[in-house]
């Protein structure tokens, strides 16, 4: 196939990450998975994907917090597909904390996955993205990286940084063929929200119920969660000929919240 491409989706063994690495398998692309997870569910991922799609799929389980390992990630990706043509930032944690309590070991995590690995991957990519004068970084930000919400103050740090990031690496990559584009999905219902409903019920004092109902979905005017697929497909249509003059931007898919 002619058209297919080399993408790394960080942070893709669950989650917002694992829709969009079948998103992007689906659409013909070879994908490198990576993240957490038992090594033998992983494999049966690995594989699953690329018999249902017909393209290669690898898996690197470099840990998105020290750059030695995004650096092993970039490298491993190079073997197994040649090049790297597109890069999915998708890699994060939350902690849900009132900032005078917030454990600073925690912060210092949240900050090195959710930013600096993006950062890191991005340093070590543009050179050949430039080189071939064709390129996709895709950074998942979040509504977070919009607007605030009390008690999470590291990860609405480290998205809006995102979104500064994405707008400095689309004017730098502007003149060869390299878009840089941030996703701010609002509340979809992975792994990671659903561990933030317990952790917000005691923070609020509320129940789990009252959480979903009046804290998460009473941000989005549709009341409903957004779907994992729904940012995959936007994925790949950001990696398309016809997203060619999309750069710099922060997209939300947040249901209306970031409307308000």
């Amino acid at each position: 196939m002619p058209d297919r491409k080399s993408v790394i989706v960080t942070g893709s063994t669950s989650g917002i990450g694992r829709a969009i690495a079948w998103e992007m398998a689906r659409a013909g692309h070879n994908v490198m998975l990576n993240g957490l997870g038992d090594q033998s569910e992983v494999e049966a991922l690995r594989q699953e994907m690329q018999d249902k799609t017909g393209v290669s799929v690898a898996y690197c389980s470099a840990d998105m917090s020290n750059p030695h390992q995004i650096e092993t990630l970039a490298d491993v990706t190079r073997r197994a597909f040649g090049q790297i043509d597109v890069v999915v930032n998708n890699a994060g944690i939350q902690t849900v904390s009132p900032i005078e309590d917030f454990p600073v070991e925690r912060y210092d995590q949240i900050i090195a996955v959710d930013m600096s690995s993006a950062w890191h991957l991005i340093r070590l990519t543009m050179a050949e993205m430039k080189a071939r004068q064709w390129g996709r970084y895709i950074n998942i930000a979040s509504a977070h990286g919009l607007v605030a919400s009390p008690f999470k103050s590291a990860y609405v740090m480290a998205k809006h940084a995102v979104i500064g990031l994405t707008k400095t690496v689309a004017l730098e990559g502007a003149e060869h063929g390299i878009t840089a584009n941030a996703i701010c999905p609002g509340y979809v219902l992975t792994p990671l929200v659903e561990k933030q409903i317990p952790e917000t019920a005691r923070a609020r004092q509320m129940t789990e119920e009252q959480v979903v109902r009046d804290v998460l979905l009473a941000a989005q005017p549709t009341k409903q969660f957004v779907e994992a697929s729904h940012i995959g497909m936007l994925a790949v249509f950001l990696c398309s000929d016809s997203a060619a003059q999309i750069t710099g931007t922060a997209i939300p898919v947040d249901g209306g919240w970031t409307a308000h």
